[in-house]
């Protein structure tokens, strides 16, 4: 059983968890949870108050139903709230059209008359979406999830996005927070709960829910696609090419070669159309041939090494270290699905 740890602050941190039709229930429903462990948990000392007082919120009281159907009780509503410590916004799932901005101004204002009261603002995932609506994370950093971080930029240019680390802490105060991708919020529940309750309890709270922070930041969970959207047609063709030629000998030679253009032409417009040099774009492609290959086979690193293009096998271990962040043994540990699931 967990034994309670030493007592906390005489009052609780009111947290303000909010509540949107566009939210995603898992998000939600697992911050509240964490949030709340230290009581659900029985880690507060008899008669001792819990370190937070979470409530969800929203525009109006009553049942919400979220961005998957699933209903929610909205608490309290937000124009009851007069100040609050700290509040959160929970992912969302973007439409098809992506985010509307103007949609939930009655919630953009109110973020923005708590964070001029003192509080501090977090978002997991895409709820930096409505957070960046209120102009507070404009030339300062965020991140959001990899999966929406062109459409976040596309949105949101003045603010600096960052789809690849798991926390960003900005502001003046320290008070503007976004995690990154999915279950990153469980970096942010434990650096809130550090933060506000201490790192005793943060550790032992994520011992009892097997927590863990991704250290390793989000660059292995990302998969590399290709920008293809320039309008370039001669390097967009050698793009196709390199699908599924990208492990043959020389293939910058040899793109050159079936573009016809000149060397010094070819990688120019090559670079302007893709945002990146044709080696560096072979090898992000050989590596993310390789993290399938180690994900689904049992084939030696050095074997996938020659199967992606490099016969060097200890250079390919550092391009991929590089470009993942982690070793490619570390790689397949993480991500390889156990022998039980395999069927």
């Amino acid at each position: 059983m967990p034994q309670p740890l030493a007592s906390f602050g005489s009052t609780p941190y009111h947290v303000s968890l909010l509540a949107l039709p566009d939210a995603v229930i898992s998000t939600l429903a697992g911050i509240y949870d964490v949030m709340n462990a230290a009581s659900l948990m029985n880690l507060v000392p008899e008669g001792a108050p819990a370190p937070f007082h979470v409530e969800i919120v929203g525009e109006a009281e009553g049942s919400l139903a979220l961005a998957s159907g699933v209903p929610i009780t909205v608490q309290r509503a937000i124009e009851s709230i007069a100040t609050t410590d700290i509040v959160i916004v929970p992912s969302v799932l973007l439409r098809a059209s992506g985010w509307e901005k103007g949609r939930y101004s009655h919630l953009v204002e109110w973020l923005q008359e708590m964070h001029n009261k003192g509080a501090v603002l977090c978002s997991a995932c895409s709820g930096v979406f409505l957070i960046a609506e209120t102009g507070l994370f404009d030339g300062r950093d965020a991140t959001v999830h990899f999966g929406y971080a062109q459409a976040f930029t596309s949105c949101y240019p003045e603010v600096v996005a960052h789809p690849e680390r798991v926390l960003v802490i900005a502001g003046l105060r320290d008070e503007l927070i976004s995690s990154g991708a999915s279950t990153s919020w469980h970096d942010l529940a434990l650096y809130l709960i550090a933060r506000y309750a201490g790192a005793t309890t943060a550790q032992e709270i994520a011992r009892l829910y097997a927590l863990q922070w991704h250290q390793d930041g989000l660059t292995p969970y990302m998969i590399f696609e290709g920008k293809t959207d320039h309008g370039d047609a001669d390097i967009q063709a050698a793009q196709k090419w390199l699908c599924t030629h990208f492990s043959v000998a020389n293939p910058v030679e040899e793109m050159i070669k079936r573009s016809s253009l000149a060397e010094r032409t070819f990688k120019r417009r090559f670079a302007s159309g893709t945002g990146l040099t044709p080696i560096v774009y072979i090898q992000r492609l050989r590596v993310e041939d390789a993290k399938r290959r180690l994900e689904r086979t049992d084939a030696s690193i050095d074997n996938i090494s020659w199967q992606v293009g490099y016969e060097d096998a200890a250079f390919f271990r550092r391009l991929f270290k590089r470009t993942t962040g982690l070793a490619p043994g570390a790689y397949r540990k993480r991500f390889r699905m156990p022998d039980f699931a395999r069927g």
